[in-house]
């Protein structure tokens, strides 16, 4: 098409490619879908030309809560903004072809949308309102700000609903038609949910929000059918060549969290010396060392490529944890049953054997698949009071296991100095946790006190991802690597910049490392703006995805990373399994059908949905709970700066909210990135990301899922102080 100076007619392309008769029919459905993607266009004629000779762009629309959006462009180049007229006839997500017709003020490039190539939006869960007589509802997803209007419908027309929702109600609408220049789009709701304030309805909204499968279809029940809910005989002939191996008489455990319910992972550590590591050099001293064994479930024996549970491991991508409910990438017989490293039960795993120095080098490696009995389900709580000695072991059983979980710890000890002397990044952060009523309320949100048991377990998965990491590479076979690269130009000058107004420098130059952020980390540790400095360097950092090009990991500080340790919850591990395993076999593997690069974008894609998913379930829950906190008064950090205002996290409840620019006071306020600051032209006031303030609540929309704060003033300070030593007495009606 780019060497044709024309548009080209079917029948010419055809001729042009050699396309048979009988290729004609797959032909044709390979030119609709380049169509669909925008990748090509047809004339009045039916000719097909190159979009981008006649002058237009293709991409995916992203709109914003306030009616405008913009075009992201697939060539990659800045995005091209699209007023509320132009947003008028697409739903976010949709795919257009558009053509620049101007530049903005700012110099950014303004759209105009020629052709909706590809919808995106068929379902979606919304309100439902009426005003002036009319129906209609109200998306969840704020960046679809059309309404999407609900007609009454005559009989038998397909705009008729035959559910009667009330106002308020939350509802799935089946958009059954799309908007357009001179319409809003209409639809029939085919679902009532339930009432906005339900019991967990706001995780209902949350998965149709972010389009998260949360059924499992019928062939794939069918499928989970024909598994056994044991290992069977013929389980332990494993279907590649390579003997699967008998562990279950060492003393593997499984530790995780309280309320955990698979588990991945079972570890075991003992004292060896080094003389035992296979290729140690004949006649060199015995050395001190150990053996690490971590058995992660075999999930890959029992979902296979081309089982319908493969496709639907791979459409979720990940487990995904809201408070109080799991969606599970796999079902509830293979994640909670079969695949779970379950206490006293026989299970198939896939093992590395690791053998590591007193200096925390690993020696050598290998990969098996195998058999455990785990001995035992500990959490870190019970694991870590056996080490601080808070605990007592209850019975000869665990009194067996203790001496073990000795030997995981002195390993964990010589593992941590290894990664500090390495020059991994560990930013200290606060995790939460939502704890609730018998209402479904939250009672309270705590900090998640992290004890060196979770850190033993970490770094045992960070050895076993290593290895399998460099176990692919050194076989030269593709995997999914798990990948972080350092950060842009751009953020290293603006983190260069501030760092500067503290009198501090990040070595490195242009090409800072791991070991250098850990450097200034160590340096600013106890200074009383740590938090601040922390929060800038974290952020100047990329994110973490998943690719199968190696570009290491530079938090952690490895030449090359993936992840092996959690099959059961995440689908690059199980990928990572199938590729140890056809290694082992002499073979290699591809996936059919995708290749690593698209499994690779749809994993991180599907990561991130998760993410804001859980995001969401979270801001609802708490803006839920600090509705009856409306005027009183807290005590907060400000843990965010932007254009449009400063976030303040709470002391004590962790709950975050919104000082609105407007609100900081009588002055005007200018955003300063480099800086982390809004400051004020004529008071000079500041207030900068760290910075403690003290704030008044003022309000918390459910539908938003936003708290708004203002700045407490003493008045606000005495009434808060006065309502807490005695309650203001109520009158009556009487009264």
């Amino acid at each position: 098409m780019a060497e044709k100076d024309s548009p080209v007619m079917l029948t010419d392309l055809c001729t042009l490619l050699d396309v048979h008769e009988k290729e004609a029919a797959d032909f044709s459905r390979r030119l609709a879908a380049m169509e669909s993607k925008g990748s090509l266009l047809r004339n009045r004629r039916g000719a097909y030309i190159l979009p981008t000779r006649a002058s237009l762009v293709a991409g995916v629309v992203e709109g914003h809560p306030d009616g405008f959006g913009f075009l992201q462009r697939d060539d990659g180049e800045a995005d091209i903004f699209l007023d509320h007229h132009q947003m008028a006839k697409v739903l976010h997500g949709d795919r257009v072809l558009a053509r620049i017709i101007g530049v903005d003020r700012r110099g950014k490039a303004e759209g105009s949308i020629v052709e909706v190539t590809e919808r995106a939006n068929f379902q979606l869960a919304g309100r439902v309102h009426a005003e002036h007589g009319l129906l209609f509802v109200t998306a969840e997803n704020k960046r679809i700000s059309q309404n999407i209007l609900i007609p009454p419908g005559k009989k038998g027309s397909k705009a008729r609903n035959s559910l009667k929702a009330k106002t308020g109600q939350v509802v799935i609408v089946e958009i059954i038609e799309q908007p357009s220049k001179y319409a809003q789009p209409i639809g029939k709701i085919i679902e009532i949910l339930g009432n906005y304030t339900d019991p967990g309805m706001e995780i209902e909204i949350a998965l149709r929000k972010h389009e998260l499968p949360f059924r499992f279809s019928k062939a794939v029940s069918n499928e989970v059918q024909c598994i056994p809910t044991q290992v069977v005989e013929s389980d332990l002939h494993t279907y590649t060549t390579v003997k699967r191996e008998d562990l279950s008489s060492l003393p593997l455990v499984t530790i995780d969290g309280e309320t955990a319910r698979d588990f991945d992972d079972a570890v075991y550590c003992q004292p060896i010396t080094s003389s035992a590591a296979s290729g140690a050099p004949r006649g060199r001293a015995k050395r001190p060392a150990w053996r690490l064994l971590v058995a992660i479930a075999d999930v890959s024996h029992y979902v296979r490529p081309g089982m319908q549970l493969d496709s639907e491991a791979l459409l979720r991508g990940n487990s995904v944890y809201f408070p109080r409910r799991v969606i599970p990438m796999l079902p509830e017989k293979l994640s909670n049953g079969i695949c779970s490293l379950n206490p006293q039960q026989k299970r198939l795993v896939m093992a590395c054997d690791m053998q590591i120095s007193q200096r925390g080098q690993i020696l050598s490696y290998r990969f098996f698949p195998a058999m455990i009995c785990s001995q035992a389900r500990l959490t870190y709580d019970t694991v870590w009071g056996w080490l601080s000695g808070s605990k007592k072991p209850l019975g000869k059983a665990e009194s067996e296991l203790q001496p073990h979980m000795h030997n995981l710890y002195t390993l964990y000890q010589i593992l941590a100095d290894a990664r500090k002397k390495r020059g991994a990044i560990d930013f200290e952060t606060v995790e939460t946790e939502l704890q609730f009523d018998e209402h479904g309320k939250i009672k309270a949100i705590v900090p998640v006190v992290r004890n060196d048991a979770h850190r033993i377990i970490e770094e045992c998965m960070l050895a076993a991802n290593v290895c399998a990491s460099d176990f692919l590479h050194a076989h030269k076979h593709p995997a999914i690597y798990r990948i972080h690269e350092g950060p842009t130009s751009e953020k290293l000058s603006d983190l260069r910049s501030f760092l500067g107004e503290f009198g501090l420098s990040l070595g490195g130059g242009d090409t800072p490392q791991a070991s250098d952020y850990a450097t200034l980390l160590e340096k600013v540790k106890h200074r009383p703006d740590m938090l601040l400095l922390q929060t800038v360097m974290l952020r100047s950092l990329r994110q973490a995805v998943y690719s199968p090009e190696n570009a290491g990991h530079f938090g952690l500080s490895y030449d090359a990373y993936t992840h092996f340790t959690s099959p059961i919850r995440r689908y690059p591990d199980l990928l990572i399994h199938r590729a140890i395993k056809a290694c082992l076999a002499g073979k290699s593997w591809q996936p059919k059908g995708s290749s690593l690069q698209e499994i690779a974008i749809i994993c991180s894609r599907h990561e991130r949905r998760a993410d804001e998913a859980t995001r969401d379930v979270e801001n609802w829950l708490k803006c839920y709970s600090m509705q009856d906190k409306i005027g009183e008064c807290y005590d907060g950090v400000i843990s965010g700066v932007t254009a449009f205002g400063v976030f303040v996290t709470l002391d004590d409840i962790y709950i975050d909210g919104l000082i609105h620019v407007s609100d900081l006071g009588d002055d005007y306020f200018n955003y300063d990135k480099i800086k982390h600051q809004m400051l004020g032209e004529r008071s000079g006031q500041r207030y900068r990301l760290g910075d403690r303030v003290r704030i008044r609540v003022v309000r918390a929309d459910l539908e938003s899922g936003k708290i708004d704060f203002v700045l407490a003033t003493c008045q606000d300070t005495r009434k808060a102080t006065r309502s807490k030593r005695q309650p203001a007495r109520r009158l009556n009606k009487s009264s």
